[in-house]
């Protein structure tokens, strides 16, 4: 066994796109640190735990290999990548600069008949944070936001903060779904359509603005999740 909660693994089917569902899934896995950095995972082993053949894992693992969030070990298997607090700080920055006003210039220009789609994506996250599924968590975080962004009209933006997304480490997420607060932090994707829906540019970009920074206090678990999730509602 490698050691991941096997409550917070997906469980894979086979399909034409395994390799694909692979890959996020084990994409999200590493940023909600279910995998280990610093530890070395064998194809044959996660295989097991993903319920597939060792080959999807290997091809997706060496995709991830390219994107510098694991090291290929020859004759070991896959070491997971450190991240450091500085590391973190940075990417949270450029996601600042980035995201906010993207998705300001997005809210005016998402059709009506998107928002159904939309309010579903939250709920998807809310749902996969009422279960403690993290990994489901982040893949639905990260669908969520990238589809607001593809509305700004800026691909290599979008490609852009998807890498940057998948450069981070979120290890308190599990103490905010075991001290009940995780479900609080997906409900604001649904805050965030609020503002959308009002075709509120200036409120939408504030409150994504909020959202990121959770990053570096109570997602990252640098600060106690607590104090954080308190200064966030009195900001």
């Amino acid at each position: 066994m490698t050691g991941i909660d096997a409550r917070n693994v997906v469980r894979l089917s086979k399909q034409p796109s395994i390799r694909d569902t692979v890959k996020r899934a084990l994409r999200s896995a590493i940023i909600s640190g279910e995998m280990q950095p610093g530890r070395v995972y064998s194809a044959p082993s996660l295989g097991e735990e993903f319920g597939v053949s060792a080959t999807p894992i290997r091809e997706a693992m060496l995709e991830l290999v390219r994107e510098g969030l694991v090291v290929a070990m020859p004759n070991r298997g896959f070491l997971v990548t450190e991240v450091s607090p500085n590391d973190l700080s940075e990417v949270t920055e450029l996601r600042l600069f980035l995201e906010p006003p993207a998705v300001e210039k997005a809210t005016p220009l998402i059709p009506e008949s998107a928002f159904a789609g939309l309010r579903g994506q939250a709920d998807d996250i809310v749902q996969a944070a009422e279960r403690g599924d993290l990994v489901e968590y982040l893949s639905a975080d990260s669908d969520f936001h990238l589809a607001l962004l593809q509305y700004a009209g800026n691909e290599r933006l979008v490609s852009l903060v998807a890498s940057l997304r998948s450069q981070t480490r979120l290890f308190g997420l599990s103490e905010l779904h075991e001290h009940g607060h995780l479900a609080a932090s997906a409900q604001e994707h649904h805050t965030i359509m609020d503002a959308i829906e009002q075709r509120d540019a200036a409120r939408a970009r504030d409150l994504v603005s909020r959202h990121i920074e959770h990053v570096l206090g109570d997602w990252s678990g640098q600060v106690d999740g607590e104090q954080s999730r308190a200064g966030a509602t009195a900001e």
